[in-house]
């Protein structure tokens, strides 16, 4: 994960491709030691990807199923939270 600053990154996919990708929010689950951010492109901005991260920034992908449902709980409330809502819609 190489930051550009606090709201972008880019990451690569397996061929070495670089993308541009907007931070959604970061998220830690302490029980796990882990350490999660959601991100997405301009172009497809309501395909959120979420990925890990470790101490060194190095981003993971995801493929644990419980790891994934926590993750889809965790950006669900992030959707529904009213006060994220209202920001959204200014």
């Amino acid at each position: 994960m190489e930051p550009i600053n606090e709201n972008q990154i880019v990451i690569y996919d397996e061929e070495g491709k670089e993308y541009l990708m907007n931070i959604l929010f970061t998220y830690e689950n302490p029980d796990r030691n882990a350490q999660y951010v959601f991100v997405y492109d301009d172009n497809n901005p309501e395909e959120v990807i979420v990925m890990k991260y470790n101490d060194e920034h190095e981003l993971f992908e995801v493929t644990d199923e419980e790891e994934l449902k926590e993750a889809e709980e965790v950006l669900d409330a992030y959707n529904e939270d009213p006060t994220i809502q209202e920001f959204k819609d200014n």
